[in-house]
């Protein structure tokens, strides 16, 4: 099976107190609809964190402060196996314009179940909350 090494921003609105975070809608393909952490695949010869920090910028218009690890997903998906690095991240300029999203939510911890995660993600989501103020 193939894998899929991509990056994901969980995007708060500070890193020491993490009340609410950034969750965006896809906006095509299967999934469409879902909701998930922006970001996207890494590119040859970038780090994770500059695959981050260049994904946002496509996405969101936005530049971010990519902080520490949070987990690294590892998921199967019917066709691929995806392999997601999920980082803590800030807005250090821009105004989260979506230019690839169909919606986007700030989320706090106890609204998280408001919307419908891609199955990647819903790991992800518990851990976060046990990490949310």
């Amino acid at each position: 099976m193939k894998t899929i090494k991509v990056v994901a921003a969980v995007i708060c609105d500070a890193f020491q107190e993490k009340q609410r975070i950034f969750a965006t809608a896809r906006g095509y393909g299967a999934f469409k609809g879902m909701w998930e952490f922006p970001g996207g695949k890494i590119e040859p010869g970038e780090t994770p964190q500059q695959a981050l920090e260049r994904e946002i910028r496509e996405e969101l218009d936005t530049a971010v402060r990519v902080g520490e690890l949070i987990e690294t997903v590892e998921y199967d998906y019917p066709d691929f196996h995806l392999s997601m690095d999920c980082f803590w991240c800030e807005v250090v300029e821009g105004d989260l314009v979506l230019l690839e999203a169909q919606e986007a939510r700030w989320l706090t911890k106890d609204e998280l179940d408001s919307v419908k995660w891609l199955p990647a993600d819903l790991g992800l989501v518990e851990r976060i909350r046990g990490l949310m103020a």
